[in-house]
């Protein structure tokens, strides 16, 4: 199956504007998840490693502080914003990361 190709700048502005609780940092975006505590954090992790999983797309995932989770979304192999990452950072949120805490 062929990856998909680089988001236009239109393209993203108008994709962005979907995910409002991520934000652009260059060639990724980026979601800042604080959670209730550790195990929450934890728990996070690992849904998200699932959805990542299903979906053969693999965020950067930090864990740091003792209740807090970034997560970085990019295209390794296309170097930059594809489609992949808009629908995995809906995934994401479609989550509720705020009931596993």
């Amino acid at each position: 199956m062929a990856r998909p190709s680089i988001l236009s700048e239109e393209e993203l502005a108008e994709h962005l504007l979907d995910i409002p609780l991520w934000r652009r940092d260059g060639a990724t975006i980026v979601l800042e998840m604080p959670t209730a505590n550790f195990a929450s954090a934890i728990g996070a992790i690992n849904a998200i490693a699932i959805l990542a999983e299903k979906m053969d797309h693999h965020p950067n995932l930090l864990l740091y502080g003792w209740n807090k989770v970034r997560v970085t979304l990019s295209t390794h192999d296309q170097g930059g914003l594809t489609i992949l990452d808009i629908r995995l950072a809906k995934e994401i949120d479609a989550l509720n990361i705020n009931t596993l805490q």
